[in-house]
């Protein structure tokens, strides 16, 4: 195995996160439809603005690391949705299963070997694709503990 192999190895286990702490797919599994979009006291999110947060911003990277004519949402305005509440009972199944897509894509652009990690990404500032892929592993790791924070308050985390 080269260095190169095995760091997408590391980068693979990193979008997956079930080493350290608490992955993304157990903080978002059965949270009651009744909570999903209760702002827990003294906290100015929710589990459901959280969730969005997540897979807006991880679409976001990933669509910045593929696509030629990325072109940058606003900020803050549409990295987060504009209400507390799942429009529908449907929506959080919906949210989960988009971000878990979008985590295989970027699986899928790790494990490339025809991607060079190191390269700048041609229609950036300089950001290379390693960079990108930390960039997500981090944010994820950190809402992904806000998630669980959010759920402990609401008295509905395991």
């Amino acid at each position: 195995m080269t260095e190169n192999d095995a760091l997408r190895q590391h980068l693979l286990r990193m979008l997956d996160w079930q080493d350290a702490h608490a992955t993304f797919d157990s903080a978002v599994e059965g949270v009651p439809w009744n909570v999903q979009g209760v702002r827990p006291a003294g906290l100015p999110y929710s589990a459901w603005e959280l969730l969005e947060h997540l897979r807006f911003t991880q679409w976001d990277i990933l669509e910045f690391c593929r696509n030629p004519a990325y072109q940058e949402p606003d900020w803050p305005a549409d990295y987060w949705p504009d209400s507390p509440t799942p429009p529908d009972a449907d929506s959080w199944d919906e949210s989960v299963e988009a971000f878990r897509a979008n985590r295989e894509s970027l699986k899928a652009l790790a494990a490339d070997p025809g991607i060079d990690l190191f390269a700048q990404i041609p229609h950036g500032s300089g950001q290379t694709y390693l960079r990108e892929l930390l960039l997500v592993a981090d944010h994820n790791a950190y809402h992904v503990g806000q998630v669980v924070a959010v759920r402990k308050l609401l008295g509905v985390w395991k």
